[in-house]
């Protein structure tokens, strides 16, 4: 079994997270229900600032909201003292109403629209991340409007390709995000942001991938961004102080499964680029950087309620197979389907049972929304509770209404406090946007 966190059994052999009793948790919030153990968020965010300041002499932290972001994950991160990475004009709306401090506040988005580089340079958004020759262009005239100037970060391509899932792979020359160094659109962005009036170029920005168990492409990425740098620096004149290498580090979703540590990513990242400056020659730039799901996704668990087991019969390959459907499914966890993403899960009312059988556990959704594939578990029961782990990072930042089901809620657990950080939807919710046109009012139907 994979504890994770603040995670036990305790002496009712039930899961417990932050100190509260999961069958409780349930009982008070219903289910599916995602629980964030916060002593062990907080416990991230220390520990990358800490290994950050004793590698590499300090660095700024910009948590990767599109992982999880509410209100409160918002307050959460103010108070740890970090920066904040939104990617969306939702995710900076969110931060705004949390009262995040808009001087630590760094804004991505490969298509941002007027609107939101509007709203990003009205309410004082310390860097935004520029990603195009046309938003180059368009951030330049609005912060020319509102009398601004805007400082930013250039978005490069090192040509970097890791060994992750293809659709989170991000750094390789054939990506939708930022210019390439290697054919000159990265250079050739920088110049057209120093002849800009209204725009001030801080720093580069490169990100190379999520779920990373291996470092060498931050290695690799290194010296090239190294040496842009230097070019810049050497073609322009200009002074390029910030270097924002993204986040990635992956995170353990199985028993198996061994990530770098932080000190480790740390280690690694600040030797190869303080090596990097020593051969280029030049001062070693502010080091920024945006984790996320390796400061959320151990930190989540989902909890969800069993239905009646159904075995079926396969002809082709003599046996059966158990399916165990939960109350949610694809609406809540799209990771799946989307990534053939793998969970590792703990029946968490009877935690230290034998694991006695094998089931697929299924959502109730009208697609084939399987969760886990052949797990074993304790023989299971309709009204047990499961616990799917490491479901932090990306489960209610990507919730849908799916077959119209409400979002789940969240909660907060630390030290045998919950606390609602986002309240369940109920049905008005699932209505409050719809419109009926007039003309669809009363029957028309034949008689």
């Amino acid at each position: 079994m994979m504890l994770l966190g603040t995670q036990k059994v305790n002496g009712k052999n039930h899961l417990e997270i932050g100190g509260c009793d999961v069958a409780d948790l349930a009982a008070q919030f219903g289910t599916p229900l995602y629980v964030m153990d916060e002593k062990f968020v907080r416990e991230k965010c220390r520990e990358y600032k800490k290994a950050f300041e004793l590698e590499y002499g300090g660095a700024d932290i910009a948590y990767a909201s599109k992982a999880f972001i509410v209100t409160a994950m918002c307050a959460l991160v103010d108070q740890e003292g970090m920066w904040l990475d939104v990617a969306s004009a939702g995710e900076l709306y969110t931060a705004k109403q949390a009262g995040f401090p808009m001087g630590r506040v760094v804004m991505h988005g490969n298509f941002k629209s007027g609107d939101e580089l509007e709203m990003a340079v009205d309410l004082g958004v310390k860097y935004v991340v520029v990603d195009s020759f046309q938003e180059i262009e368009l951030l330049n005239v609005i912060a020319q409007d509102a009398g601004k100037k805007q400082e930013i970060l250039l978005r490069c391509n090192p040509g970097v390709d890791p060994d992750t899932h293809r659709l989170i792979r991000t750094g390789q020359e054939d990506s939708k995000f930022g210019l390439n160094i290697k054919d000159g659109s990265a250079m050739q962005a920088v110049k057209q942001t120093l002849g800009s009036d209204a725009l001030v170029v801080k720093g580069l920005h490169c990100h190379v991938g999520s779920q990373l168990f291996d470092l060498s492409p931050f290695i690799d990425s290194a010296p090239i961004m190294i040496e842009f740098i230097k070019q810049i620096v050497t073609e322009t004149g200009a002074s390029i102080e910030v270097l924002d290498i993204g986040g990635g580090l992956g995170v353990r979703y199985l028993e198996e499964h061994n990530p770098p540590s932080v000190d480790e990513f740390a280690k690694t990242i600040s030797e190869a680029l303080i090596t990097a400056c020593a051969v280029a020659g030049i001062e070693k730039p502010r080091l920024m950087l945006e984790p996320g799901r390796s400061i959320v996704g151990e930190a989540g668990t989902t909890i969800y309620t069993v239905g009646a087991p159904k075995e079926v019969n396969i002809a082709q390959d003599p046996g059966t197979k158990t399916y165990l459907p939960v109350d949610g499914g694809l609406s809540d966890n799209p990771r799946p389907s989307l990534y053939d993403a793998k969970y590792s899960a703990i029946l968490a009312n009877r935690a230290n049972d034998a694991q006695t059988k094998t089931y697929t556990v299924c959502g109730k959704h009208c697609e084939t929304d399987n969760l886990i594939s052949n797990i074993a578990l304790p023989e299971a029961k309709t009204g047990d509770l499961l616990a799917v782990q490491t479901t932090g990072a990306y489960n209610h930042s990507m919730a849908s209404n799916y077959n119209r089901f409400t979002r789940p809620a969240v909660v907060f657990v630390m030290d045998g406090k919950a606390d609602l950080v986002a309240r369940r939807e109920n049905m008005e919710d699932l209505v409050v946007c719809d419109l009926i046109p007039k003309r669809f009012k009363g029957s028309t139907a034949p008689a």
